[in-house]
């Protein structure tokens, strides 16, 4: 695939040392949730490509497939793991007999995990291993115990939390450094700012947004022409019929602001995100390699402070009809969830 998109550069995530490109590159989309997988030899052309134009920052779960997005990832890494830098998550455990997904955080199930996504990802370390959902039952501290013993072991290079509240996010710190947390941040996704992102910044995390496209919105995406199975079709309150037909109006207005920079819609909205601050690193995720460049277009656009007041004046928060999430997903979302304290844990 050639290209005359500028090489993305590279910026220190968190403050422990850990450098990855401005930009990632979110791969779930490509085995899981948006309808059905992706062809294998596409997507590895894809992550070849982002690689050549500097995208080095990936982001996967072992939750994405589940398991399949992991091996095509360490398929695509053949021959050049040293130019990427590789994040996968644990913490969704589904229950053998009846199916059902719980979040698990116990030291034998993490370590389990680990192993899984060190072999599925072909790997000997994984660059930034998160805690994919806080498990409300075991203390923090357990967790992010065991996730030191794999930094101590070289298996694991750096820690990080996602949707994490900021109190667990101090508890955490407490055991061992954190180095990023991810969440859920764009310009209708912004309760993050309350305490979440004040406390990473006070403790020096770094920020990892992913759906800063809200999960395609902001670049357009028709929803009516989703496949069935697309989890975004069902499940994403924003974008269901009654609210999609309300909040239609911020993706037009963010149009026409596109139009005056010589801009699309979703390069407007993903500039925001990093106007956000240095220490933000979105990972929007795309199958298509024309969406890769567009957002990592995004890196060169410069707004004034006024020009970003009109975008966020745009897309008003309180005024985005539905939540970012169904009522089962938020209540393991940061809002809902705090680990017990350590005194009151019973193995």
């Amino acid at each position: 695939m050639a290209s005359s998109v500028p090489v993305v550069e590279r910026v220190k995530l968190g403050s422990q040392g850990f450098e990855v490109s401005k930009q990632g590159l979110g791969c779930m989309s490509m085995s899981a949730f948006y309808g059905a997988p992706k062809p294998e030899p596409e997507m590895i052309e894809l992550i070849r490509h982002a690689v050549d134009i500097g995208v080095t920052f990936f982001d996967t779960s072992d939750a994405y497939g589940p398991h399949t997005n992991e091996v095509l990832l360490g398929k695509a890494f053949k021959g050049i793991r040293d130019k990427v830098q590789i994040a996968t998550k644990f913490a969704f455990y589904a229950d053998p007999v009846t199916g059902v997904r719980t979040v698990r955080n116990d030291p034998p199930y993490i370590r389990e995990c680990l192993e899984g996504s060190l072999k599925r990802l072909d790997v000997d370390y994984i660059d930034l291993y998160y805690m994919h959902r806080v498990d409300k039952s075991v203390p923090i501290e357990i967790s992010i115990g065991e996730m030191k013993k794999f930094v101590e072991e070289g298996k694991v290079k750096y820690l990080g939390m996602s949707e994490a509240s900021a109190s667990d996010i101090r508890r955490a710190h407490a055991v061992h450094p954190i180095t990023a947390i991810q969440l859920e941040y764009s310009l209708w996704s912004r309760d993050v700012e309350e305490d979440v992102i004040p406390t990473c910044r006070e403790l020096g995390i770094g920020i990892v947004p992913y759906s800063p496209l809200g999960r395609g919105f902001f670049s357009g995406v028709q929803v009516d022409k989703l496949e069935d199975n697309d989890f975004r079709k069902t499940v994403v309150p924003r974008l269901l019929p009654a609210n999609l037909e309300k909040n239609q109006v911020f993706y037009e207005r963010l149009v026409e602001i596109g139009k005056k920079h010589g801009r699309t819609s979703g390069q407007v909205a993903l500039a925001w995100v990093h106007h956000q601050g240095a220490d933000v690193v979105p990972i929007p995720g795309t199958t298509k390699a024309k969406n890769l460049e567009e957002n990592v277009g995004a890196l060169s656009i410069k707004f004034s402070k006024e020009e970003l007041a009109e975008i966020e004046a745009a897309v008003p928060v309180e005024e985005v009809a539905g939540d970012r999430y169904g009522a089962g997903a938020m209540e393991m979302t940061w809002r809902y969830v705090q680990t017990i304290p350590l005194s009151e844990w019973k193995a």
